[in-house]
């Protein structure tokens, strides 16, 4: 009897429930009470860590977060306006002048650079991005644009085509120097060439793109302007300033002194303080021009007068890249400012490039923006940096309040888009005040407001933000509401 009692006892300290569901737990009872495989299976717990102690030990170690490399910039969205208001004016101002859009690779052949921009130059000896493809051959990052879009006139006979080809790009470069502001290693540049005529129009008309592309943007700014001539009147002269340096070799730079006998015009373009005394003093590359070359520059001067553009003669100026012939200019911002320092932009005319290449003998002339630091004149003048720009967007805000206010409001929204109306608005935000104060910063004029009973009623509520003045209009209505409050 007792025995009887003590299983009695045990089964009921089981916890088992009634008898429909004792032969599902059967067999896990027999396993249980079996010594020889409960214990084997416990040891199998404990050495295999479980999904459970994994993710508790990763979240319990902190991933060290991957930094961004030295020279590199994020374009972040605080900076949205300022960049979208680049590259608009830079299609509107192409769209008035004819230029046609052209992208070329960012990775190409490195020889296509060191022909065309030049051994013992500062780009090709130290800067640019050069190694070894998986199947040997040499090939670079771009530095800039010019070489690439020559390389595709040519590869693509452009030659047959009515001339001048006129293209622009829209893209980032890649140059190993030493960062500081306003220059980066990966950086952007916006630039027009133009291929097949040799006139004088052509440069002019192309400072002019460059010059009113950033006065466009709000910038005032000065052209600063030199002609190099042909190649022979630039041998010639690289004769005379040649014997000149080096009798000044001991005021120069390291560098400026292996420049001498390498490629002496760099010196020209050196900002090392020693140097500056020797630049000042050294002959002027105007002085050994051609009569035939100083009549060209006079002719893109007397256009630039013409189209009012204000300019300073810089004897000095050479531009950094050996494949510039005549015509060199280069813009900065009129403004004490450091960004100042820097051109904004520059540019010139490269006859002899496109047949360096291999194609036709093909006269050129272009520029690039250097759009870092445009983008960091317009930071320093501009205190909302989000709102300060137009993006196309009307001065109008959508808010909805509820899911089918949501809904109803997406298609909304589109409805007005393929009319040609663009709203701000924040879908992912459910509070009608989050919304309100987020149409305040943007500083709207109205705002168009959904809740659930709008949907039911097929209405919608436009309220004007600075009286609070609300209005109910139907939805069946919307665009020609929307086009009145755009049109005052």
């Amino acid at each position: 009897m007792p025995m009887k009692k003590q299983g009695k006892t045990t089964k009921k300290s089981t916890g088992h429930p009634p008898q429909k569901s004792s032969k599902a737990t059967a067999p896990k009872k027999k396993i249980v009470s079996t010594k020889s495989s409960a214990k084997p299976k416990e040891k199998k717990l404990q050495s295999a860590p479980s999904t459970e102690q994994a993710t508790t030990s990763s979240s319990s170690t902190k991933v060290k977060p991957v930094a961004l490399l030295r020279g590199m910039k994020d374009i972040l969205p605080q900076e949205d306006m300022i960049w979208r208001t680049l590259m608009q004016t830079a299609g509107a101002i192409t769209t008035a002048y004819n230029f046609l859009y052209t992208e070329t690779p960012i990775l190409e052949e490195a020889t296509l650079f060191v022909r065309s921009i030049g051994k013992g130059t500062d780009v090709v000896d130290k800067e640019m991005y050069m190694f070894e493809d998986n199947d040997g051959t040499k090939v670079a990052l771009r530095p800039e644009g010019t070489a690439g879009s020559a390389r595709a006139y040519i590869g693509h006979g452009m030659q047959s085509l009515p001339q001048p080809v006129n293209i622009w790009y829209f893209g980032p470069m890649f140059r190993h120097n030493r960062p500081q502001a306003g220059r980066f290693r990966e950086f952007h540049q916006f630039g027009c060439e133009s291929f097949g005529v040799r006139d004088a129009a052509i440069d002019a008309e192309l400072i002019n793109v460059a010059y009113q592309y950033v006065a466009d943007l709000g910038i005032a700014t000065r052209v600063e302007i030199n002609s190099i001539g042909t190649l022979e009147d630039r041998t010639q002269y690289t004769v005379e300033l040649v014997s000149y340096l080096r009798t000044k070799r001991s005021y120069l730079c390291d560098l400026c002194k292996v420049r001498i006998n390498k490629n002496p015009l760099r010196v020209l373009d050196c900002n090392e303080p020693s140097c500056q005394p020797v630049k000042g003093e050294a002959p002027q590359i105007i002085d050994w021009l051609s009569e035939t070359s100083k009549k060209y520059f006079m002719d893109v001067l007397e256009y630039l007068d013409e189209l009012h553009i204000p300019y300073t003669l810089n004897p000095l100026l050479v531009r950094g890249l050996d494949y510039y012939t005549d015509t060199v200019f280069e813009i900065y911002a009129d403004q004490e400012e450091e960004t100042a320092q820097s051109a904004l932009a520059g540019g010139g005319r490269y006859d002899g490039l496109v047949e360096q290449l291999g194609g036709p003998a093909t006269p050129a002339c272009g520029f690039s923006v250097g759009l870092e630091r445009v983008a960091s004149v317009l930071k320093a003048r501009t205190k909302e940096e989000p709102f300060a720009f137009s993006d196309g967007r009307t001065k109008l805000f959508f808010a909805q309040l509820g899911t089918q206010a949501s809904k109803r409001g997406l298609a909304l929204v589109e409805e007005l888009r393929k009319s040609g109306l663009y709203l701000h608005h924040s879908f992912g935000k459910s509070s009608l005040k989050t919304q309100l104060e987020l149409a305040n910063k943007i500083g709207v004029t109205h705002t168009l407001i959904l809740g659930q009973k709008e949907v039911l009623d097929g209405m919608i509520i436009i309220r004007d933000m600075e009286s609070g003045i609300q209005e109910i209009v139907d939805q069946r209505k919307i665009v020609s509401e929307v086009k009145k409050l755009v049109s005052v």
